[in-house]
Formats: C-alpha cells, sequence, structure tokens
C-alpha cells in the first residue's frame, strides 16, 4: 500500500506542491505532510492503548521538498505496520470513532494514504487508482455498510465522501468502523 502510494507521488515531484487541491484548503504537500502525521498519529494512539495519549505534537512540515515528503509516506508507514504487527492479541487502541484493533489501525492507515493521495492527485492533475485489491481491502474493513456490488474504488471515494455512487446521496458526515468488526452493530454510519 504504501509502496503504491509513495512511488504514484514520486511522478509528480516535478509537478508545483504548491498548489491547492481544488475543493480543499490544502496545498499538495499539506495533503501529503498530512498522510505521515497520520500514519505516526496511529502507531502512537495503539501503542498507547485504550487511552487518549495527547502529551505531544506530531507534525510533518509541508515545507520540505517533496521527494522527502513522498520517502517519509513510506517511513511512517512502516512504523504504524511495526506497531501493529508487534501488537499482542486482543490490543485496542484509542480512535476518536472506537476503541480500534489491531485490523482498524491498518485499515484507517490505508485509508488515510489513499485517500490523501487520491487528493493529491487532484493537485498534480494525474490520475490515481490504486488496485482494486488495495481498495477492496480498506473499504470491506472500514465501511462494512458499503454496497458489495460496485467498482471498490469508486465505492470507497463514496465512502469517503469524494465521490458519487450511482443510485446514492453523496457522503456528507461519514465515519469509519474502526473498532473489530464483529463489533458493528449493522446501522449505517
Amino acid at each position: 500500500m504504501a509502496t503504491e502510494c509513495q512511488t504514484f507521488l514520486e511522478t509528480g515531484l516535478d509537478r508545483d506542491w504548491g498548489r491547492r487541491i481544488p475543493g480543499m484548503e490544502w496545498t499538495v504537500a499539506q495533503a501529503v505532510a498530512h498522510i505521515s502525521d497520520t500514519l505516526l498519529w496511529y502507531a502512537t494512539d495503539f501503542a498507547a492503548g485504550r487511552r487518549e495519549l495527547s502529551t505531544m505534537d506530531l507534525r510533518v512540515r509541508p515545507e520540505t521538498p517533496p521527494a522527502d515528503l513522498a520517502v517519509t509516506v513510506g517511513v511512517f508507514a512502516t512504523v504504524v505496520a511495526r506497531v501493529v504487527q508487534g501488537s499482542g492479541p486482543g490490543a485496542r487502541g484509542w480512535h476518536p470513532y472506537g476503541m480500534a484493533d489491531a485490523s482498524g489501525f491498518a485499515g484507517m492507515s490505508c485509508d488515510e494514504m489513499l485517500m490523501h493521495t487520491y487528493d493529491a492527485s487532484l493537485g498534480l492533475g494525474l490520475p490515481f487508482t490504486p488496485s482494486e485489491e488495495l481498495g477492496g481491502a480498506t473499504l470491506r474493513r472500514l465501511f462494512p455498510w458499503a454496497p458489495h456490488d460496485t467498482d471498490p474504488w469508486q465505492t470507497l471515494l463514496w465512502a469517503n465522501g469524494r465521490a458519487e455512487l450511482p443510485g446514492r446521496p453523496r457522503q456528507t458526515g461519514w465515519r469509519w468502523h474502526c473498532a473489530p468488526l464483529e463489533e458493528w452493530d449493522g446501522v449505517t454510519s
């Protein structure tokens, strides 16, 4: 996942990363820095366990050269992956949307990488479509209520409020389900 996003971002190193993303207030550099911010936050939140730990500020500097921002995505994805892989059975970590398990933190990390790489692609003027496998796995883990009979990538964009899906209204107040899937109550968030 991280390799796919990082490789895509590296194809746009010659583009203007200071350009605003259409429909957003962020620049490309700010969106890419945010990807890394969230990956490090998720690693910290999961390692901290069941309580919110807000004792430090984690921030990737968006003024960093684009090549280094792209590499940072890969490095921080490795950090969160190692925290997830090193967690014990039943480990949970605090998140505003619920007490996430290892697969929840992995899914949220994947969603952040995919959505904000997509956002960056809009600012860079380059098309980004991840593999169907990655988009589908992220969709099924975080949005169990999402339709299963539609294109996984388009459905993931819809679930994150970034696109319309035929026959369904655009999502506006979306949330994902990051607690274990067996705890999902069957309600559409």
